[in-house]
């Protein structure tokens, strides 16, 4: 006998920024989204499915929001979402703040007002009570007439709760509405009600009350007369709402909260003295900044050589016990070093990832958003721009589409514009193979010039970013000025094992991301190095096996040079860097796969091979004014197809994208050239 295939119960789980959706979001369905102790970490919807006693639910993680009414993209996608697809979902789970309750009723009572059916869960219990905060579920369940879960999602208390709670189905539908319609606007709201059909008055509410997004009311303002369009004010109406929801909301808030006294001053308060001080804050970020960058060499030394060394074994066993000729040349000098190459740097990239999540578990970088507004206002940004900003250092694939919590339209095109700027992960193998190449082992002070030399990349990217946004401000044009409003979280213990669980995901995602593409490129390289035209000069007669210098590689980067030269690039360095407009990090295994192919001093390895490579006049190929040029020119450079994709789809212009890349490859140019000519 056959049985029937059970229907996905579809819920959403909504709430305000920073309130742990994600973290439940992952508990419940075992997932390892992204979360950070700030606003903004969701910037779109996430998608994840578990089974609970025999029954699959889907969970859908919108982004967070204070309102009804959207102010930037990521609220938009919330709202769209929760409206127009009612009818897809069973409930809503709202996830309410235990330290900021007030607000998180704010967007309750809007949501229960909508007629769709809720089930709240008021979380950070714990840290409610270490503020000497009390709060009486059980009276407010009464007085909202809702059912009230409590959880820690930090440390995993009350999940099988929200699971049991989803299964019986111990939803809320609103009997009588939280707010009243104001008598004056009565009279619009029944008269669109019945022209659109809708029997929710508080749906038409929103519809006169919004101002973007909810465009359902183009279609109605043609049918109404020039009387009626005089009534809809959306900001004086919103702020009518609110200022009615909160009179009711503080009525609640005598009756279920006590607060004891406090007779210390708590450790957030200690530490914010501090770390968002005027002065002592920029230095203790930037003192954070150079403890990081000294752990991505001085840790990450020992896994490196492990990997070195066990790539290097792995070509040298495969070059001896394979049959000589191509199969033996592409496994042992294309594809083993190419792959080697990118999979070397994975212990640093995982290091500085580890380190960020550590900062944003924490709740300090909050505090670097609070610390930083007032730093970006004269450069056309606001505080919420340092999100993306720091992000970029991860990926600028995921940074530039974290700026859709960016209100202003006109600071969340210069964010997306400057954003490439700032050193990401892919970047790291690029500066951390040169900077080995032309700075030693030294110290001062303690730290490594290798250390303070990649500190001082990652300022150029910054610096380069501010200076271009200065720029910018006076290009695009603002519809109105914006500031930032923000709550600083409590500090938190970071989940240390999560988020090493996390960065092990992400490296992973880079090695085999950049794998797919060294392992095309390794092949190409390989094909393009081992052929070349017959006697060097016939195109059309091959000749396999030929010496790298009379390869078909070396005559295509051998077109190259007299654009490079001026850069102090010879023509495998122009290779590296045509290879890696597919993304930066290529330019490593390129160089890997390039000197692996050189017959002649088999046994060093490839930074060795470089370091000793020279011109035909002798000079060294990879010296400092070279070095630094390289530098540079990857610092500028766009040099990613994928991010180049991920900009247009965020600013729908062609126009800016095409800007953007031929800025930054213009300046990456010009500006490496200059320096190798000031320091050769």
């Amino acid at each position: 006998m056959q049985t029937e295939p059970q229907k996905v119960k579809h819920i959403l789980l909504v709430g305000n920024p920073n309130v742990g959706k994600s973290t439940i979001f992952n508990l419940l369905c075992n997932k390892n989204q992204k979360t950070g102790n700030y606003a903004g970490v969701t910037v779109a919807s996430h998608q994840g499915t578990y089974i609970h006693q025999g029954e699959e639910v889907e969970i859908v993680d919108l982004p967070g929001s204070y309102s009804i009414y959207p102010t930037s993209e990521d609220e938009a996608i919330f709202t769209k979402y929760l409206i127009e697809e009612q009818e897809k979902y069973s409930g809503v789970i709202y996830i309410a703040d235990a330290l900021n309750l007030k607000r998180s009723l704010l967007l309750f009572q809007q949501i229960k007002d909508l007629g769709i059916p809720v089930l709240v869960v008021l979380n950070q219990m714990d840290l409610a009570e270490k503020r000497g905060l009390h709060i009486d579920s059980k009276k407010l369940e009464t007085l909202i007439g809702n059912r009230i879960l409590e959880t820690n999602a930090k440390a995993n208390i009350g999940i099988d709760e929200i699971r049991n709670a989803i299964k019986n189905n111990e939803f809320s539908v609103s009997e009588k509405p939280f707010f009243d319609i104001p008598s004056e606007n009565l009279g619009l709201v029944f008269k669109i009600s019945r022209q659109i059909n809708e029997k929710n008055f508080y749906k038409v509410w929103t519809l006169i009350a919004a101002d973007t997004y909810l465009g359902k009311l183009e279609s109605v303002k043609t049918q109404l007369n020039q009387e009626d369009r005089k009534c809809m004010v959306p900001k004086r109406l919103q702020v009518q709402e609110t200022i009615r929801r909160y009179q009711q909301i503080d009525g609640y808030m005598s009756q279920i909260i006590s607060k004891k006294p406090q007779f210390k001053e708590l450790l957030t308060e200690k530490l914010d003295k501090v770390l968002v001080h005027p002065i002592l804050g920029y230095l203790v970020f930037a003192l954070i900044l150079l403890i990081i960058f000294q752990s991505v060499f001085f840790i990450a030394e020992y896994p490196m050589n492990w990997i070195d060394g066990s790539f290097a074994w792995l070509s040298q066993f495969s070059k001896t016990h394979l049959p000589e000729g191509p199969i033996n040349s592409l496994l042992s000098d294309g594809i083993i070093p190419g792959i080697g190459g990118i999979v070397i740097f994975a212990p640093q990239i995982g290091i500085l990832l580890y380190f960020l999540y550590l900062l944003e578990d924490s709740g300090y970088m909050a505090r670097v958003i609070f610390l930083m507004d007032r730093f970006l206002r004269p450069f056309g940004l606001n505080g919420k721009s340092i999100v993306p900003l720091v992000s970029g250092t991860a990926c600028a694939i995921p940074a530039i589409m974290s700026t859709r919590n960016i209100e202003n339209v006109k600071e969340r095109l210069i964010t997306i514009l400057i954003t490439p700027f700032m050193t990401c992960s892919a970047r790291l193998p690029v500066y951390s193979i040169i900077i080995a190449l032309i700075f030693s082992n030294e110290t001062i002070w303690g730290i490594q010039y290798k250390a303070l030399a990649l500190f001082a990349m990652y300022f150029l990217g910054f610096a380069t970013a501010l200076i271009s946004a200065f720029i910018l401000k006076y290009f695009i044009k603002n519809k109105g000025k914006t500031f930032l409003v923000m709550d600083l979280p409590a500090y938190k213990m970071p989940l240390w094992a999560y988020d090493f669980k996390l960065v092990l995901g992400k490296v992973w995602e880079f090695i085999t991301g950049a794998g797919k593409i060294i392992l095309a490129v390794s092949v190409i390289l390989w094909v393009l190095s081992y052929f070349g035209p017959k006697d060097g000069k016939q195109l059309f007669q091959v000749q396999s096996e030929v010496k790298l210098e009379n390869s078909y590689l070396a005559k295509i980067g051998r077109q190259m040079e007299p654009a490079i030269a001026p850069l102090g690039y010879d023509w495998k360095m122009g290779v590296g860097i045509l290879s890696s407009f597919a993304a930066r990090e290529v330019f490593v295994g390129t160089m890997s796969t390039l000197y692996s192919l050189d017959d002649e001093a088999e046994e060093q390895t490839v930074i060795e091979k470089m370091r000793a490579d020279v011109k035909p006049n002798g000079e060294k190929v990879f010296n400092f004014a070279t070095g630094i040029s390289i530098l540079i020119f990857y610092a500028f450079a766009m040099q990613c197809i994928s991010t180049i994709a991920v900009v247009y789809r965020e600013t729908k212009s062609w126009k800016w994208t095409a800007i953007q890349l031929v800025f930054m490859s213009g300046l990456a140019y010009f500006v490496s050239m200059i320096a190798y000519q000031i320091l050769k």
